[in-house]
């Protein structure tokens, strides 16, 4: 009988000692993902599917909470309560004002609930996590792309100069992302012209702007840095109308749908490849160790956060098909519609 019950004592300390691995490998809990607007298709389309995938495969027992506050910061605000109300032990978010965040970081923390800054940071508060693309180097990448392609097509610096259409002065990655441009513009020899913060990244806003420097600098405009496919397409939107043909070289960045179907046209020079889902993934890893009551490192700091960053990757009409299309990012009849089949077959998209 003693032996029986060692027996039976040993095993229910194997049982235990599974069960604990298993609750460790698949806990469960709250976990709130919240995006900041609507005037980019990718946190519909991409940042949270990929978030809610990955959480699926890592957590299938945890409850995933998705908020946009649209642009508002008093929305955000109270997304954010309610999510804490709801339960949520982690959030995930990416602020609307990267300034007004820092109080939102704060009191999360102080009722134990861990908050990962997601693609915008939060200089102010350091956040428990920082993951994101490195924004910095978008910036730097694709103004020394437009500079590369200005020169290598004979544009000679006294010819004129180039706008600059930033993002939201609200928010921090786009204050990253417009740092990169000025250090990748630095040197050159191309002047800017002028530039311009665009109010909640919206397209309509950065048409109207560039439509004014239009007017003013007409035929000096050689290049356009648009710090992504939104203010890009309202860039492109802003030539047409006035009857500019061709247009200027325009940057962008994000490979949205429409940004990639605008350099298929030849209207977009250059985008970034910056798959969100990869950062939403990671996000989600994150997330679920701070619910197995790990602390995850990052490979640097930021801010005072620890922080992981990805290395975007420069898209334009030269490798689009190869790194794009091939690659399964989006697929050939997503891009090749009406006006934009000739552009795929000039590419070798599609055949």
């Amino acid at each position: 009988m003693k032996t029986l019950s060692k027996r039976i004592l040993a095993a229910s300390i194997i049982s235990l000692g599974i069960l604990t691995e298993c609750a460790m490998a698949a806990p469960s809990g709250t976990v709130a993902f919240l995006m900041p607007d609507q005037a980019s298709t990718r946190y519909e389309q991409h940042d949270f599917p990929g978030f809610k995938a990955e959480m699926s495969k890592l957590c299938p027992d945890c409850k995933v909470l998705y908020q946009n506050a649209n642009a508002d910061v008093a929305t955000q605000q109270q997304q954010f309560n309610s999510v804490i109300a709801q339960g949520a032990k982690v959030i995930v978010l990416d602020p609307v004002d990267s300034t007004a965040a820092a109080s939102l970081v704060r009191m999360a923390q102080s009722q134990g609930v861990k908050v990962i800054a997601y693609d915008r940071p939060v200089p102010t508060a350091p956040a428990d996590y920082y993951v994101s693309f490195d924004n910095e180097g978008i910036g730097r990448a694709i103004a020394q792309s437009l500079v590369q392609h200005l020169k290598a097509s004979g544009v000679a610096t006294s010819k004129g100069g180039v706008l600059e259409v930033n993002g939201s002065p609200t928010d921090a990655a786009a204050g990253l992302i417009k740092k990169g441009i000025h250090s990748g513009l630095e040197g050159s020899g191309y002047k800017t012209l002028a530039e311009y913060d665009t109010s909640d990244w919206a397209p309509p806003k950065a048409q109207q702007w560039v439509s004014g420097q239009i007017t003013r600098f007409g035929s000096q405009i050689v290049g356009v840095v648009a710090a992504n496919d939104g203010t890009a397409g309202g860039t492109v939107a802003a030539f047409k109308a006035a009857g500019v043909n061709p247009v200027p070289p325009v940057t962008g960045n994000d490979a949205t749908i429409a940004g990639l179907q605008l350099i298929i046209a030849g209207d977009e020079y250059n985008t970034i490849l910056k798959p969100s889902e990869t950062v939403a993934a990671a996000a989600a890893k994150v997330a679920v160790g701070f619910l197995n009551g790990q602390t995850p490192k990052g490979e640097t700091t930021l801010f005072n956060t620890p922080t992981q960053l990805f290395k975007p990757a420069v898209i334009t009409a030269q490798n689009l098909k190869a790194d794009v299309v091939d690659k399964g990012f989006a697929s050939a009849k997503t891009l090749c519609t009406d006006r934009y089949a000739d552009g795929c077959k000039k590419l070798g998209i599609g055949q």
